[in-house]
């Protein structure tokens, strides 16, 4: 086992990987058993199967996929957060969208790392987010704030064409959109509004017809680019 003298004076963290794809699984937990003392406590192959087993596992940190089948990366860190607010969650990803950054942090993703890194990176990141910091590489961290400042100056910038498609979406079709822009699936929004999901479905058609799109990830973009929701909330400050 590759140890040095500081490996063995770090406190040793209970750690989930989460990922559908098995031997990725299997590769990080090689790594973090080669490389450290910490320990691999589960390895679940989706989001729901993670959600399932956070509440009697006793975890400290989880490492994330965010393109997952069923219940993704964004809802799944929603969800464990709710049951373990005190776990701290590290995004897991094969791209460097900044979108998808500035939503795994929104969600509560205490930091992003680049699939093609983590043989290099990932020691360093489980030692920064469990300190309290926040872990993101230069280069993602770059171009998330680039995402992030072109958000809040297109919020803060008096819109017309804004209004009105405001004015065209309903109370409830704002909350479905709201929540489509958290991650969240239709089943999770129906439970969450307390509808069915053909009837969360419905909902999600009449938005695409008022915003003129085709598909969910044109109608997040949408509300994103255009302050039909809310992104004021203040993401943790990068250490």
């Amino acid at each position: 086992m590759m140890l040095n003298q500081n490996d063995l004076q770090a406190p040793i963290l209970r750690i989930m990987v989460v990922d559908d794809n098995a031997n990725h699984a299997a590769g990080i937990k090689q790594l973090i058993e080669l490389q450290s003392m910490h320990k691999v406590v589960g390895i679940c192959s989706n989001g729901d199967e993670a959600v399932r087993r956070v509440g009697h596992t006793d975890v400290d940190i989880i490492l994330m996929d965010m393109n997952m089948p069923e219940l993704d990366g964004i809802a799944a860190i929603q969800q464990i957060l709710i049951k373990k607010p005190e776990v701290k969650i590290l995004a897991l990803t094969g791209n460097d969208d900044p979108e998808t950054v500035y939503k795994a942090m929104r969600a509560g993703g205490r930091g992003y790392i680049l699939k093609t890194m983590i043989t290099t990176q990932l020691m360093q990141a489980l030692e920064k987010i469990n300190t309290g910091s926040i872990f993101m590489p230069p280069n993602i961290a770059t171009k998330f704030f680039g995402e992030f400042q072109q958000i809040v100056q297109q919020n803060n910038t008096p819109d017309p064409h804004r209004q009105a498609l405001l004015s065209q979406l309903t109370s409830r079709e704002k909350e479905v959109l709201k929540l489509l822009t958290e991650g969240f699936t239709y089943k999770i929004i129906s439970e969450q509004l307390v509808i069915s999901e053909t009837t969360v479905k419905t909902h999600v058609n009449n938005i695409f017809q008022k915003l003129q799109v085709n598909d969910r990830t044109q109608a997040v973009l949408y509300a994103l680019k255009f302050g039909l929701v809310d992104t004021s909330d203040k993401l943790p400050s990068i250490v």
